[in-house]
């Protein structure tokens, strides 16, 4: 079926129209979402959004603009691009938390083997030298280095100022460095 037939059953909201639109269009436009997010659940949750808002939105389609095809490959392009930019999705790509570390490192199934052993001895020096920052200056470093926020995101998130963010950041690095030099 071509683009002029479909383009009326869409129109008059035909579900076989709906069908016959992602069949036809589902792999290309999926290809273009992989090449922004490689991983394959976010981007099958990002081609159901776009066939939606294509649903929802095809009356805005106007033929004197483009084709069919180019207005779609917007609106998958501008949709993963949203999704790449929205918190939630940063946030899901970050890291695990510094607890994560410590605790894994810390478990007693390290002493199997001799390599092993070696990590559980600096895994003792890792949570001693953790234990020894102040919790406010734990939670900054826990957000700023372990799960990658920016200051600003950190600001936004405790609530705080962004210029106390970057003065108790500054004074948590300096901490960092005299526990090193013990």
């Amino acid at each position: 079926m071509s683009q002029e037939e479909l383009l009326p059953l869409l129109l008059r909201k035909e579900e076989r129209a709906f069908t016959m639109l992602y069949d036809m269009y589902s792999k290309s436009l999926f290809s273009v979402i992989t090449n922004l997010i490689s991983n394959r659940d976010d981007a099958e949750d990002v081609l159901q959004e776009v066939f939606v808002k294509i649903w929802k939105n095809i009356d805005s389609y106007s033929e004197s603009k483009g084709r069919l095809y180019t207005w779609m490959l917007n609106i998958a392009r501008n949709t993963t691009i949203d999704k790449l930019r929205s918190k939630g999705f940063n946030n899901s790509q970050k890291n695990l938390s510094s607890d994560n570390f410590v605790h894994l490192l810390d478990d007693s199934n390290l002493l199997d083997d001799s390599n092993k052993l070696v990590n559980r001895i600096d895994s003792i020096g890792l949570r001693d030298f953790v234990n020894k920052l102040k919790p406010k200056c734990i939670q900054l470093i826990d957000l700023l280095f372990f799960k990658g926020f920016t200051q600003q995101e950190v600001s936004e998130e405790l609530s705080m100022p962004l210029g106390t963010v970057k003065t108790q950041n500054r004074s948590c690095m300096n901490d960092l460095r005299n526990f090193l030099k013990i």
